[in-house]
């Protein structure tokens, strides 16, 4: 559950898409509300899709879907996470996804085998599937956007298994 002292920001997500005429409208304007709290940060579930390319013409929201850390197979998966500050996940994990990281307010520090990347607002990763981890170091929250896609390899000897926090 979430540090007490710490009070999580909402989320405002908007959805645009067509009506039935194909006409550019506006499908979902407000809270976000597919989140989870592991450990001292927020999780929020933006979007995902279960294939790329992916159908934008299919109205499901699949941002109330239940998942976990990587997409769906063959999928992408979009979630903002924000980490109280002094959080710590002493867990390195890896999924089989490359994820673009853009640091959206604060810092965040990603701990790799034998090194550390400090990233703050404005920065932007690309992960190819490592084992990591991530911490917040300092006194302010930071809010840190993932997309995670589907990649290959499912195994290979060089690497340890997918591991999931």
């Amino acid at each position: 559950m979430s540090d007490d002292s710490f009070s999580f920001s909402p989320i405002r997500r908007i959805v645009v898409g067509h009506d039935e005429s194909g006409k550019s409208v506006v499908i979902t304007d407000g809270e976000a509300t597919n989140y989870s709290f592991p450990g001292s940060r927020k999780s929020t579930l933006i979007w995902a899709t279960r294939e790329v390319p992916a159908d934008f013409f299919d109205l499901e929201d699949s941002g109330n879907w239940a998942l976990n850390v990587p997409p769906p197979p063959g999928g992408t998966i979009f979630r903002l996470i924000e980490s109280a500050p002094g959080a710590t996940y002493p867990t390195l994990h890896r999924t089989d996804t490359i994820d673009y990281v853009l640091c959206v307010k604060g810092e965040i520090t990603m701990d790799l085998e034998d090194s550390t990347v400090v990233m703050k607002a404005g920065d932007v990763m690309v992960q190819l599937g490592t084992n990591h981890g991530w911490r917040n170091e300092t006194d302010e929250p930071a809010l840190v956007a993932f997309v995670l896609i589907d990649g290959k390899p499912k195994f290979s000897p060089k690497l340890p298994p997918p591991r999931l926090i």
